[in-house]
């Protein structure tokens, strides 16, 4: 009765007329830039985070949310039509899904993709809302140690389940922790490794970070690619799947939505990760392996449901225990930190509205989602034709001016061209930019809780382990390294993010 009351509350918030006009501004941004290869969800909310600046805390957060899970849409619309998979997690979609689209079940193929992310975002929200009081609760039974070893766990997690290289994506979370150190000590407040530069005194803002690596860097990496550009027809065909296609894709989307609703949870899962581990869950559990890659229903229905799924259950550790699983959820933290508000258990306690507005909205979000993206297909593939020479400059510029917004200074410009230089030369070296962010949000909260868990026991380092639920954590942080250290366990992390050659 108490998730129906707290539900209710949710939807009174986000059906408020602002509200609204915001999810639906975030769901057309979302697949807008899921459609336009080489714009992430990552990079955009980056650049709009100065806009929350003026925003209401909940309409701001609706907003970047519905940019996160719409991309995940989006990108499924042109991988399908055009083979151009503009989000990540749409790389998959690719295999089956532009196959149906040249085999003339281009419409069937979006619908199958609409429909299966409809509902697994839909299941995943229901999930979000009956497990995140549970988890609340627990939470604020944490102290500082355990807070700590969750966040080593947190790290630990987005390392082992980061595509790419373990020990690029090492180097990373280090350089974030190191990067996060810079600025004002937290306990003597005496200045750190600013270098005697004013600006450095307040610490790297975040904003500052993300808009380098992931914003400017991707516009340059992007810039130097030649566009290889498809024919585009706008012949969509029908839009209902036959009875054979509905039948082979309706399991794929079950256990697609379970597996991405699992792994949204864990530290560094996310849409990407679920994608690739639903294909290869699907084409392992054919009668007819030899089929995909040639247009099976069920190899597009899996990845598509299992990404949205996973977009929303990201959402849990961040709004429960107020650890980033992700690149997205460290950029929201950096939003809800924009209006004063601590990510975490007491969320929502001290902020009911926000906590059950924004997953509200999600269920609104998605519901709009469908209704956009089939009408609108046309649209978004005639922007497609925009030259890529024009459209990332113009994306510069917006970039820049909401660079100077935040605080109006020059410096903040000069400090994100160099952070996007250096995330240019990191994608050349094939490091991932998503690692570091999350050493930089969690590094402060890391230090912040490892001193007060010392100060509280006297300077005893026995506290970490000696507590039974810290230790705990401290444990499964130990496995999960031991585990990924394996050969076997390695080539099959390594075969689920190549499943795509």
């Amino acid at each position: 009765m108490e998730l129906f009351d707290n539900l209710m509350l949710g939807f009174s918030v986000a059906f408020t007329p602002e509200n609204l006009l915001y999810a639906l501004l975030g769901c057309i941004l979302g697949t807008l830039i899921g459609v336009l290869p080489g714009i992430g969800p990552v990079p955009t909310i980056a650049m709009l985070l100065p806009i929350t600046y003026v925003l209401p805390p909940v309409a701001g957060l609706i907003m970047l949310a519905g940019i996160y899970y719409g991309a995940q849409y989006g990108g499924s619309t042109t991988a399908i039509l055009v083979a151009l998979p503009g989000e990540t997690s749409a790389v998959v979609t690719v295999l089956d899904g532009h196959q149906m689209a040249r085999n003339g079940r281009a419409g069937a193929a979006l619908a199958i993709a609409a429909l299966g992310s409809f509902f697994a975002g839909c299941v995943a929200t229901i999930l979000l809302a009956a497990f995140a009081p549970p988890l609340a609760e627990v939470a604020f039974q944490f102290g500082p140690a355990e807070y700590f070893s969750l966040m080593v766990l947190g790290l630990v997690g987005a390392v082992v389940l980061a595509s790419g290289s373990l020990p690029k994506a090492i180097c990373m979370i280090i350089l974030g922790l190191l990067l996060g150190m810079v600025g004002t000590d937290v306990n003597s407040g005496v200045a750190r490794y600013d270098f005697g530069i004013p600006e450095l005194q307040d610490g790297i803002d975040f904003a500052i970070v993300a808009m380098g690596v992931f914003g400017f860097a991707e516009i340059m990496t992007n810039l130097e690619q030649k566009e290889n550009r498809v024919d585009i027809t706008d012949k969509i065909g029908t839009l209902y799947p036959n009875k054979k296609e509905f039948r082979e894709a309706a399991p794929a989307v079950l256990r697609g939505t379970a597996l991405g609703s699992a792994l949204g949870i864990l530290p560094g899962g996310g849409a990407v990760l679920s994608s690739f581990a639903s294909y290869t869950l699907e084409k392992k559990l054919s009668k007819n392996p030899e089929r995909f890659g040639k247009g099976h229903p069920a190899g597009l229905a899996g990845p598509e449901s299992a990404n949205n799924a996973a977009a929303q259950t990201s959402f849990i550790p961040l709004l429960t225990l107020g650890i980033p699983g992700n690149a997205v959820m460290a950029l929201m933290v950096g939003a809800m930190t924009i209006h004063n508000i601590q990510p975490g258990p007491q969320v929502m306690t001290s902020h009911p509205e926000l906590f059950w507005g924004l997953i509200a909205s999600m269920w609104i979000g998605n519901l709009m989602l469908v209704v956009l993206n089939l009408p609108l297909i046309g649209l978004w593939i005639k922007l497609l034709k925009v030259p890529y020479r024009v459209l990332f400059p113009a994306i510069l510029v917006f970039c820049t001016i909401g660079v100077y917004s935040l605080n109006y200074n020059t410096f903040d410009i000069l400090t994100t061209a160099i952070f996007g230089i250096i995330g240019y030369v990191w994608a050349k070296l094939k490091c991932e930019g998503a690692p570091l962010l999350l050493g930089l949000v969690l590094g402060p909260m890391m230090e912040e809780n490892f001193r007060r868990a010392l100060l509280l026991s006297r300077g005893d380092y026995g506290t970490f382990v000696t507590r039974p639920l810290s230790a705990s954590l401290l444990a499964f942080a130990v496995i999960l390294v031991i585990l990924v250290a394996l050969p076997s366990i390695r080539k099959k992390r390594e075969e689920t993010f190549v499943e795509e050659d």
